[in-house]
């Protein structure tokens, strides 16, 4: 049977619809290709892009490091911790380190330095990741001085090394000594048996691949894709998605969790004695940051940036951006539900082991590789593949 020369024909609007999707899919596939084959990051991009803990200057009391003297303390003084370590800091002058001093030493307290009172000693270390100190029951007396470390934006990179591949990590000793201290401790074990991540949660909807909070504008499209299908005129839907979208009432926040862009685990080592570690610097959480839950020894790896975190977490080092994949492909492991503390979580279903070890400057280059890329690309578009199927 006919239809009448004035019924709308219905059937030009699905392959209009359908090739709008195909354009868009094929852009965004293009655009993804592009920036990820065609930009390499060179190692001092990699490391700019790392949170920079320039800001910080903290030490450990009670603590006299030793090393190779840069600077004599007896001709070189000032009144604060602060001065002494910006002097050891400002010697850092290349892009990648090394600095030609890395350990500070200054003694601050008027009635126990006495004419020492203000000496700011500079070093440097034969090894930054296991600094020379005095042993202090040997000395058989108090020690007067405070220490610190300095490491060049290309030093003090430790791997997190699991099955799913190594997640680099830039310390942060100016800002967290405390923490940077015990980290160096578990080092040099070869097996770090009880250190594991347990708890995985990904970014979801809620953040994109940057680590920004989005506006979720899934009921949005919805509702355009289907006004698409009932409109006598594709011109039409085109001009209302338009209209629609510049209306600021018609976006949804997305929520901040649950799930909460991250993963979370134990760096408690089966065989040691664990002292909590002081409260430290505690910013912003960012994508990659690597923070204390509390006083440690949980910790996790931030997927996202947690603006609404406040300043709570002791933020000890970062992660290279570039290894972040990694982190990503453990956040979509099978999980298990549970509820800590009246907040829903996720727990992996099998944990997944870990292991500290040194990344030795020039041995694995920080310009990701092929493989490297090509997992980031796959990821990306099975998370793409799997928000359109939501709509």
């Amino acid at each position: 049977m006919g239809r009448r020369k004035n019924e709308p024909d219905r059937t030009v609007c699905t392959p209009l619809i359908l090739l709008w999707g195909s354009l868009l899919l094929c852009g965004l596939v293009y655009a993804l290709v592009s920036a990820v084959l065609t930009a390499p990051v060179t190692e001092s991009e990699s490391l700019a892009l790392v949170r920079d803990s320039g800001g910080c200057c903290r030490g450990i009391e009670n603590l006299e490091l030793w090393g190779d003297v840069v600077k004599w303390g007896s001709e070189f003084k000032f009144n604060t911790s602060e001065e002494c370590c910006n002097a050891c800091k400002s010697t850092c002058t290349g892009n990648d380190g090394p600095c030609l001093c890395d350990t500070w030493v200054f003694c601050g307290n008027r009635h126990s330095c006495g004419s020492k009172f203000g000496e700011c000693w500079l070093k440097k270390q034969k090894d930054s990741l296991a600094p020379d100190r005095l042993d202090t029951e040997s000395a058989g007396e108090a020690v007067t001085w405070t220490s610190g470390l300095i490491f060049g934006s290309g030093e003090a990179i430790i791997g997190l090394e699991t099955e799913y591949g190594t997640l680099r990590v830039k310390l942060f000793p100016e800002c967290a000594p405390h923490s940077i201290a015990y980290v160096l401790e578990l080092l040099p074990l070869h097996l770090c048996a009880g250190c594991q991540f347990y708890r995985a949660e990904s970014r979801g909807q809620s953040w994109d691949s940057k680590g920004n909070h989005l506006k979720n504008v899934r009921l949005v499209l919805s509702y355009v894709m289907r006004d698409w299908m009932y409109r006598h005129s594709t011109f039409v839907s085109i001009c209302m998605f338009l209209e629609f979208i510049d209306d600021e009432s018609s976006y949804f926040q997305a929520a901040f969790g649950p799930p909460f862009a991250l993963i979370q685990g134990t760096l408690e080592a089966q065989g040691t004695i664990f002292k909590k570690i002081p409260i430290e610097d505690c910013p912003i959480i960012r994508r990659g940051s690597v923070a204390w839950v509390g006083s440690g020894p949980e910790f996790f790896i931030s997927l996202a940036n947690h603006w609404e975190w406040k300043k709570e977490y002791t933020v000890f080092g970062s992660v290279l951006p570039e290894d972040m994949h990694i982190a990503e492909r453990i956040s979509i492991l099978p999980t298990i539900s549970d509820v800590w503390n009246n907040v829903n979580v996720t727990v992996l279903e099998k944990p997944v082991p870990l292991m500290l070890r040194r990344i030795e400057k020039g041995h694995g280059s920080l310009i990701p590789n092929q493989i490297q890329l090509e997992t980031i690309l796959w990821f990306q578009l099975s998370r793409f593949y799997r928000y359109i199927a939501l709509l």
